[in-house]
């Protein structure tokens, strides 16, 4: 039985230097192929045109390179843009282009669905499939570069890590990949334009403090208080507000890097006045501010948006203390592809 191809960009320089010595070429030939993989993106050995046919056929007979396929594209009337992605083991993940006049900000996903289980995301509620790998993650920000270009003339700025999934529980992948988009070899992107987004697993933050890590950390948090929380992402359960709140001190210990708090606020659920003093509470734990985000529904009819005044409450409690508040409006809502909104609806 034949062997099954081994994926190239699972090696690093240094086995792709050791792989071709020990066919008895230069060891030089990996660093080749390394920049073609991650600097030049191919997609296929034949793209390697300063190597020799010879080689690249030697390639072909050992390797892989699994790339990413944007299997549908969909353009909102706001420029926003949703991929629809396709794997090579024919699994979808979403991603998302999203513009604004001064900058193009990439949402990627981490994983195929999710492992966590709130309520109010329709990412949620798919299965979890598997963890995506680290060149799966940089092959969507390529591609979302590639259109940023195309469509806004002008080369991907940011990038969010807020697509399906949950970051922290595919951490070594999520930090290869971030450590490739950040490496001159790789995207050459600056670690402060990126953020990563969790729902709040203590130990992972702990360990990216540890890690020293260089980008911005977001936390998906929606109340400030552990009934609320529990009742809306049921795993507050497993890791209840003060267990966070010490990894988040831990983190600012550790960093210095303020945090961001993602809050949307819903009727009935978190507009009352004690959600309110309980996050004003939260936000003095740490340096942070609060972004307030639109909430896009997802069919069910159990969370609705909170009213106008309802958010104007908690900009007026946080502002009058001193913490910085952003109100998010949601882009390409009518392409599905808002916050929460990431399901594979069209596939």
């Amino acid at each position: 039985m034949k062997a099954k191809k081994k994926d190239v960009r699972a090696l690093t320089k240094e086995q792709l230097r050791a792989f071709f010595e020990a066919q008895g070429d230069k060891a030089f030939r990996g660093n080749q192929v390394y920049e073609w993989l991650w600097n030049k993106g191919a997609h296929s050995f034949e793209d390697m045109t300063n190597i020799s046919k010879k080689t690249r056929e030697m390639l072909e007979e050992n390797f892989v390179i699994n790339h990413i396929r944007v299997d549908q594209m969909q353009r909102s009337t706001d420029g926003t843009i949703k991929n629809a992605v396709r794997l090579h083991d024919d699994l979808i993940v979403e991603s998302v282009l999203i513009p604004t006049p001064t900058r193009t900000t990439a949402c990627v996903s981490s994983q195929v669905g999710c492992s966590l289980d709130c309520k109010f995301c329709a990412t949620a509620r798919l299965k979890r499939m598997r963890n995506l790998n680290p060149d799966e993650i940089y092959d969507q920000v390529v591609a979302i570069d590639n259109e940023s270009r195309l469509y806004h003339n002008r080369p991907l700025s940011n990038i969010v890590f807020m697509g399906m999934g949950e970051p922290l529980m595919n951490y070594n992948n999520v930090i290869a990949a971030i450590d490739k988009i950040t490496s001159p070899e790789g995207l050459g992107m600056a670690p402060r334009r990126i953020t990563l987004s969790t729902s709040g697993i203590p130990k992972m933050i702990k360990k990216m403090a540890d890690d020293e890590v260089r980008f911005k950390l977001a936390v998906s948090l929606h109340s400030a208080i552990d009934e609320v929380r529990t009742r809306i992402m049921p795993f507050n359960e497993t890791f209840p507000l003060d267990q966070l709140r010490e990894a988040l001190e831990y983190w600012y210990s550790k960093t210095k890097s303020r945090v961001t708090y993602e809050y949307v606020v819903w009727k009935g659920i978190n507009d009352r006045k004690e959600d309110i003093d309980a996050l004003v509470r939260f936000c003095g734990y740490i340096p942070c501010k609060v972004n307030l985000i639109e909430y896009n529904p997802i069919d069910d009819g159990e969370f609705q948006q909170a009213s106008s005044q309802a958010i104007d409450k908690y900009i007026h409690g946080l502002e009058s203390r001193g913490f910085v508040v952003n109100v998010r409006r949601s882009r390409g809502k009518d392409i599905d592809a808002a916050c929460g909104q990431l399901a594979n609806k069209q596939v």
